[in-house]
């Protein structure tokens, strides 16, 4: 148990609770880039997944548990001896390894979802807690529904799994259906009520349906929790989590009334938000906190009159202190090597020898057709090459032909890992629609379309289009991003990497 009665600590449930949302899916290669993303930012325990939930879940938290060192590695079960050795069995190699075993406990779950009494549900709750702590020191314990329990039987059922050996004991708010006030009082009560509260840490775990994940987690810190769980962008079931950026500079900003400390380095939060964003195809909204393109962006003439006078009058924080870059940098197609790998680290954009020339390469042929090059765009090329090698397909070629007739035509060639180059034809009701169908024939994959966007990268006549596309396939949605000055290449770009996550599941499967 941490005896820093200061820190906070942040427990960080991407991997899990935000990769379960639908369209978030990841490959093992993006969850331990993840994975290695979040041990650099400094989060103190990483939930790496459910291992009994599927044998993919299971390779990814053993593949983590394996080569991530730093932080906890943690799994979730329920509390059932079968999930419980199989999460042991993902984490038994990990640094620092951690069970995580969670039941309901409020009464419409009890009734509904589990048919058991009060007295079964605790008996349930010691017993995972017991089989749990005899394989790992670390053990954790979520009551799910928590905020919609009984706080007298709450109570009953955290004491009983502190004495069973539980040294963490969450209280989630699983429906995100608690205000602020309500649940500090739930959070002091237990502080109160539960006689050996002290010898375990108090976490919280808000969801948030009515917008209030970020403001109930802090409330439950100032009524005493120790640790508070959230994801990256706060992406996660329904309308999210707690979003870690938000909660770790609330606390630094407002250490006046939020008296704690966390380890995290904020300098690595923006470039963490870009990774989470990028390899599960879910944009972050403009005007995000933190980490969004207009948070510290001003337009209004008398808010920069403010900040030229002095920056506070307008910004309670600095966008160096989450890792946003206060000035711009202009490439072009003279710029060279050196110039690039400078604006790339200064964007906090980690690259190898390898990832970096087929950035490089990408952003000389971009610098060819744009007059300006600007962060975003070298963004979008390190993302977008980053991503080669992640699937078996390569786009090689995309002729497209329209205006002749009331249906436009595709011509696609692509190339196969084995090296195979195959070019199929195919009709739509425009280029996009063609190109993807040309897509579908020659990787012999049909997919439903279930959304499809583009936005500009950036601003002028010649701006990069980023294209995202979510499809539907094997029950299944899977969410591709594509980036180019032409915006039907974009979309096939996009729709192909989707595509391509595909291909990898069924070969991961097919392997298993």
């Amino acid at each position: 148990m941490d005896t820093d009665i200061g820190r906070l600590i942040i427990f960080d449930t991407t991997l899990r609770d935000g990769e379960q949302a639908p369209g978030c899916s990841m490959t093992d290669r993006e969850k331990i880039r993840v994975a290695r993303a979040l041990a650099e930012l400094g989060v103190d325990v990483i939930e790496a997944g459910f291992p009994a939930a599927s044998d993919g879940d299971f390779e990814s938290v053993r593949l983590i548990a394996r080569e991530v060192r730093g932080p906890i590695i943690c799994g979730l079960a329920r509390c059932g001896s079968n999930d419980i050795e199989r999460a042991w069995q993902a984490l038994r190699e990990a640094e620092r390894p951690r069970l995580h075993v969670f039941i309901a406990t409020s009464p419409i779950h009890r009734q509904f979802k589990l048919g058991m009494s009060r007295e079964e549900v605790v008996r349930r709750a010691v017993e995972g807690v017991r089989v749990a702590r005899a394989l790992c020191d670390d053990v954790e314990f979520s009551a799910e529904d928590a905020a919609r329990t009984e706080l007298d039987y709450l109570a009953e059922v955290i004491a009983a799994v502190i004495d069973a050996g539980a040294s963490t004991v969450n209280i989630p708010d699983t429906v995100g259906y608690a205000v602020p006030a309500e649940f500090a009082e739930r959070i002091a009560y237990l502080r109160e009520n539960v006689a050996n509260i002290d010898r375990a840490v108090i976490s919280v775990h808000c969801h948030d349906d009515l917008g209030m994940a970020v403001a109930n987690s802090l409330a439950a810190v100032q009524a005493g929790a120790r640790q508070v769980e959230c994801t990256i962008n706060g992406i996660g079931e329904r309308a999210g989590n707690c979003s870690l950026e938000e909660v770790v500079m609330a606390v630094r900003t407002r250490a006046d009334r939020i008296p704690v400390h966390t380890n995290i380095d904020t300098r690595r939060l923006a470039p963490t938000s870009r990774l989470v964003s990028a390899v599960t195809g879910v944009a972050v909204p403009r005007n995000k906190a933190i980490v969004g393109e207009n948070a510290f962006a001003h337009e209004a003439g008398i808010h920069q009159h403010g900040m030229l006078r002095n920056q506070e009058t307008y910004e309670i924080m600095r966008p160096e202190d989450v890792g946003l870059g206060g000035s711009t940098l202009v490439l072009g197609k003279h710029s060279g090597r050196h110039a690039f790998r400078s604006r790339i680290e200064a964007l906090g954009l980690a690259l190898d020898e390898a990832e970096l020339d087929r950035a490089f390469i990408a952003f000389k042929t971009l610098a060819d057709r744009k007059k300006e090059i600007f962060d975003a765009d070298i963004e979008a090329l390190v993302l977008r090459s980053d991503d080669a090698g992640t699937g078996p397909w390569r786009l090689a070629a995309l002729r497209i032909r329209s205006g002749e007739g009331p249906r436009a035509s595709a011509e696609a060639e692509l190339i196969n890992s084995d090296g195979r180059s195959c070019r199929e034809s195919a009709t739509g009701d425009g280029p996009v629609e063609a190109a993807f169908r040309a897509i579908e024939r020659v990787t012999g994959i049909e997919v439903e379309l279930k959304s499809f966007d583009i936005r500009n990268v950036t601003v002028g006549e010649d701006a990069q289009g980023e294209a995202v596309v979510s499809i539907a396939h094997g029950g299944r949605v899977w969410q591709g991003k594509g980036f180019d000055t032409d915006i039907i290449q974009a979309s096939a770009l996009a729709f192909l990497q989707a595509v391509n996550r595909i291909c990898v599941r069924q070969g991961a499967d097919a392997a298993a």
